[in-house]
């Protein structure tokens, strides 16, 4: 993902994400912990293959060069559980086509940030390597429901990207072609955004636990994409393309953020921090 900027008290911070995953680790399948409150949901939902990121955590599904259409996500605008009275941390909430395994990011979501000890929520999108733009807008609050969808359109409109914060009722649409798009992955995220101006992820804001998905937001048919002309939520696709990916630091020695297992209808999961990082 991205590079997004955003302007506070005159300060431009300049925040670089890089595209996809870096380096990936597969590891066994394993179901993922029950969390509270929602612990009940998560468990013996559709089979997949465990990953690692240094800055992803969420869902991936995976298929052939330009078979993705679209992607739908929903999910609970976390609340930042403590913000540090110096510096900053950024955490953010996301549904795109591409990324994972390719050099674009077609996205759309929102950012949970602590600002030198004050909590910070906006939504934006983002066609990468183009920069990305605030949703001024759809002003963001905790506990907001959050409706996120990325669809490509055609080769001349190339793709739309809407996001609805459902508790408001407000919405915003936007659209661009983005060269070299492989459309082969549609992603469900939370992120530790990158990057510093050495490279390294930025310090994951402690958001406590991001719930998405229809059983918790209500909002239908999400989460759900469209691959390879057939639709369908996460969990109903072959389990050898559905990627749970958990967040690491980057020595490897800690996970940043835990991605639940599915929920038994294949819809919905949660992420839980763990550690700021990076």
């Amino acid at each position: 993902m991205s590079n997004r900027s955003t302007w506070t008290a005159g300060l431009v911070l300049a925040i670089l994400v890089l595209p996809g995953l870096g380096a990936v680790t597969a590891v066994a399948a394993a179901a993922g912990p029950g969390l509270a409150p929602h612990a009940a949901l998560y468990h013996s939902g559709p089979s997949h293959t465990a990953t690692q990121s240094t800055n992803w955590a969420g869902y991936a599904v995976t298929g052939a060069n330009h078979s993705v259409s679209y992607v739908h996500g929903s999910w609970i605008e976390p609340s930042a559980v403590s913000c540090p009275s110096k510096g900053y941390q950024y955490s953010s909430f996301w549904v795109g086509i591409d990324g994972y395994s390719s050099s674009t990011v077609e996205q759309t979501g929102t950012d949970t940030d602590c600002q030198a000890g004050v909590a910070a929520y906006y939504a934006w999108y983002e066609f990468y390597p183009n920069p990305s733009f605030v949703i001024s807008k759809v002003p963001i609050h905790a506990g907001d429901t959050i409706s996120a969808a990325v669809k490509y359109v055609n080769s001349t409109v190339g793709f739309r990207v809407t996001l609805t914060d459902v508790t408001t009722g407000k919405s915003a649409s936007h659209s661009a072609k983005v060269a070299g798009a492989l459309r082969n992955s549609a992603e469900w995220i939370a992120e530790a955004p990158c990057c510093t101006a050495f490279g390294s992820v930025l310090p994951l804001a402690d958001f406590g636990t991001v719930h998405f998905g229809t059983d918790v937001t209500g909002v239908p048919s999400t989460n759900d994409a469209t691959i390879g002309g057939t639709i369908g939520a996460i969990g109903s696709f072959s389990a050898s393309s559905i990627w749970q990916i958990d967040m690491i630091n980057n020595a490897g020695t800690q996970t940043k953020a835990a991605t639940s297992a599915l929920t038994p209808d294949g819809t919905s999961f949660n992420v839980t921090w763990k550690h700021a990082g990076p």
